[in-house]
């Protein structure tokens, strides 16, 4: 298991959404197979495979930020579903794919993103070592705090939003896929 710093350090810029559960509960169709392979898909193939992150996938392609998740990385991004965006206020998903707005739609997809690999085992023992809370700093520049709510992992974004991590641990060429059932909003 790789060495984690007290603090999650960011030192690339890339991008995503979402939660994990040490559970990896199914409530998305991600393959469990692993994909560490230089032919497996990277982060980006891995989203547009689901079926579940289309939100998450024209939101990418709108930022531009594609071409940065599909380097070698590693990352680990917290990808939300499409569900996890419809929860968010009517028209908040169509304001940030307008043009205008690729600022902001590029602030908070990598404020879903991490730079290496964290499996939900390195999360776990994190939250465990800190006394109960780890904070994780995104490649935003700004922090996540991560807790346990029995097997669940449960992020809670700046605002004091709560996530819970539904499927934990889809490797990737690239990285790592935690999926999860809410949006971070940065401050």
């Amino acid at each position: 298991m790789p060495v984690i710093p007290k603090t999650l350090k960011s030192a690339a810029f890339a991008v995503f959404a979402a939660t994990a559960s040490v559970a990896a509960i199914s409530a998305a169709p991600i393959a469990a197979h692993d994909h560490t392979s230089k032919s497996a898909p990277n982060i980006v193939e891995t989203a547009q495979s689901t079926g579940v992150h289309t939100t998450l996938v024209a939101a990418v392609t709108a930022a531009e930020l594609a071409g940065t998740l599909q380097n070698p990385g590693p990352f680990t991004v917290f990808a939300p579903t499409d569900t996890a965006f419809a929860k968010l206020p009517d028209g908040t998903v169509a304001t940030l794919l307008r043009p205008e707005n690729k600022g902001q739609l590029t602030n908070v997809l990598v404020y879903h993103a991490v730079s290496g690999s964290v499996t939900s085992a390195d999360l776990a023992s994190l939250i465990e070592e800190n006394g109960g809370e780890a904070k994780i700093d995104t490649l935003a520049g700004q922090q996540l705090t991560a807790r346990l709510s029995g097997e669940t992992i449960v992020i809670t974004d700046a605002a004091g939003r709560a996530t819970a991590v539904t499927q934990a641990d889809v490797q990737t060429s690239n990285g790592i896929i935690h999926v999860t059932d809410g949006v971070f909003l940065p401050a």
